[in-house]
């Protein structure tokens, strides 16, 4: 085993093509296939599934990624300290729900990450896309909620994923509404005092089961509904129509002046989470992440 068939493990994991990955990697296909070929006998195990729609990890593959990844970040730490060889490139991704805080996260990593290159992304999306995107390495980590209604469904399509949940927080249900709005002063609202004021939701696309919803009590009929893609347009509606959408609670410092959570009454629980490959391991950018996600999600609970 050497350092560069890790480095053409996580490559192919990452482009989810031999083609591709021997594309970027600078070498010809079937020198890279070879080279897979002559790892995975001696390792003795299977990393990748060749399928007519590509490249699949398998769960032994998903397991040796981590550590793969742990060793040439090792690797490139020891490079960059002891010789003037620049690190390469990192590559980082995270997919979740409309979460200010995931948001918040994700700068305070960008502002401590000292490199003159890199490429992270960010992708607030759809619930089952979340699923999608870890399922396929297309990102590292993905943020949802699970709770009675849909855990069961959730965690069913993540054990079929070859996917764990890993719970972050547990919160009471509470509305966001804007800090204009007559219901802002109350220690709590009720349901039916909702009624007049429009109901705003994130759309789900192709997957709008009620178990894929963002929002809890997804099933209940309201006079007066929006379905919004994206969190900025529902953050406006939320102040210029008076609505209200239900989430969490945890809500980030810059949103204060214009919105406020407020504590709704009902005998529900949410549990917010992320979702990453079972057996794999965080990679060091996963594993810094989610430490700023924790503590991002600590520091914006004690505004509620």
């Amino acid at each position: 085993m050497t350092l560069q068939q890790l480095k053409y493990v996580i490559e192919v994991a990452r482009s989810r093509s031999i083609s591709k990955a021997a594309h970027n990697l600078f070498i010809s296909q079937p020198s890279l296939s070879n080279a897979l070929k002559e790892l995975e006998k001696e390792m003795g195990i299977t990393i990748f599934l060749r399928t007519n729609r590509g490249i699949d990890l398998t769960q032994e593959g998903s397991e040796f990624l981590g550590y793969a990844r742990q060793v040439v970040e090792q690797a490139e730490l020891l490079e960059s300290r002891y010789s003037n060889t620049k690190m390469r490139q990192q590559h980082f991704s995270v997919s979740a729900q409309h979460y200010a805080f995931v948001v918040s996260a994700f700068v305070r990593l960008l502002e401590d990450y000292h490199r003159e290159e890199y490429e992270f992304t960010l992708r607030e999306t759809k619930t089952y896309e979340i699923i999608d995107d870890v399922k396929k390495m297309r990102s590292e980590i993905g943020v949802l909620y699970v709770n009675h209604f849909n855990g069961n469904v959730i965690q069913k399509i993540l054990r079929e994923g070859n996917l764990v949940f890993h719970s972050l927080f547990e919160a009471k249900p509470h509305v966001f509404i804007s800090s204009k709005n007559p219901l802002a002063a109350r220690n709590f609202v009720t349901l039916e005092e909702l009624d007049p004021y429009p109901y705003l939701s994130f759309e789900q696309g192709d997957y709008n089961s009620f178990y894929f919803s963002e929002e809890i009590l997804s099933t209940l009929s309201r006079p007066k509904n929006i379905r919004v893609s994206d969190r900025a347009t529902l953050f406006n509606l939320l102040i210029g129509l008076n609505g209200y959408t239900i989430s969490t609670g945890v809500i980030s410092r810059e949103l204060n002046n214009d919105i406020v959570a407020v504590p709704l009454l009902v005998d529900e629980q949410i549990e917010v989470g992320y979702i990453t490959l079972k057996n794999g391991s965080l990679s060091r950018l996963g594993a810094m992440y989610i430490e700023y996600l924790r503590e991002t999600i600590k520091e914006e609970q004690n505004l509620i």
